[in-house]
């Protein structure tokens, strides 16, 4: 077996002092992520956090900036290895509309202290360290990515 990292961006949002996150149902019950998902062939990563925003919240997302770049184990799932990039960002727009990506149970708005409350049911710890690095004004230029 060859060993491959998911690739996985997600849009770290905060308005009005609350972070949009998606609850989900996953294979262990209902859990939070920010709205995230993997990178598709050929597609830049600015366009994938695009994308998997819209399809996972129904709000247009303008990536300003790369919060950060994170690795992580999971620790259950033996050969499962996340390389995640987090942007943060700005809301353009909301289709109220538009149905959400299967799984996706709703866009949820919480505190910090909310994010915080609900550690046990975050799909992994980058939750919350997205939350904390985009408030500690962990900012880097998106031209730090080079798509050919």
């Amino acid at each position: 077996m060859v060993w491959k990292p998911h690739v996985t961006v997600a849009a770290v949002v905060c308005r009005d002092g609350k972070f949009l996150l998606v609850e989900e149902e996953t294979e262990v019950g209902l859990a939070f992520n920010q709205p995230a998902g993997h990178l598709e062939e050929d597609e830049p990563l600015v366009d994938a956090v695009v994308r998997e925003t819209l399809e996972e919240t129904a709000y247009h997302f303008r990536p300003t900036h790369v919060v950060g770049v994170y690795h992580w184990k999971h620790p259950t799932k033996e050969d499962t290895t996340y390389l995640r990039f987090a942007f943060g960002g700005e809301l353009l727009g909301f289709e109220p509309d538009r149905k959400l990506d299967d799984g996706i149970v709703a866009a949820r708005w919480l505190t910090l202290d909310e994010v915080r409350a609900t550690q046990a049911r975050h799909r992994s710890p980058l939750i919350l360290r997205c939350c904390e690095d985009l408030l500690a004004g962990k900012r880097y230029p998106l031209d730090l990515l080079v798509h050919y």
